[in-house]
């Protein structure tokens, strides 16, 4: 198995609720820190949404392990920023054996 090519640099956040003062609550997302990763495109679709169209591509990406309940292993609905784009974290499962590597898959969606 190859060695990672990790050189993207991705914010990983984590989903909050605050109380939005009608006795609902509105969704916001935490800063948990910085990641290495590589990034794998995979096959895109495109959907209808409200009038809109909804391009999702899944992506494959790859991070340093990190043992579980550390704060900086990826866990699935939290999510990875790069700038303006957001990739939902579905899955994290070992790469290999040693758990030196992590593979997540994760969505972006992007509205047209």
């Amino acid at each position: 198995m190859s060695v990672p090519r990790l050189n993207r640099r991705l914010t990983l956040e984590t989903p909050g609720r605050v109380a939005d003062g009608a006795g609902g609550f509105a969704e916001t997302w935490t800063t948990l820190g910085v990641v290495w990763a590589e990034l794998t495109a995979r096959t895109g679709r495109e959907r209808q949404v409200a009038a809109a169209a909804l391009s999702m591509v899944p992506f494959r990406i790859v991070v340093r392990g990190a043992p579980m309940g550390h704060p900086e292993r990826p866990l699935p609905d939290q999510r990875f920023r790069d700038g303006g784009r957001v990739f939902h974290i579905r899955s994290v499962a070992e790469r290999d054996g040693d758990g030196r590597y992590l593979v997540c898959m994760a969505d972006e969606e992007v509205v047209s």
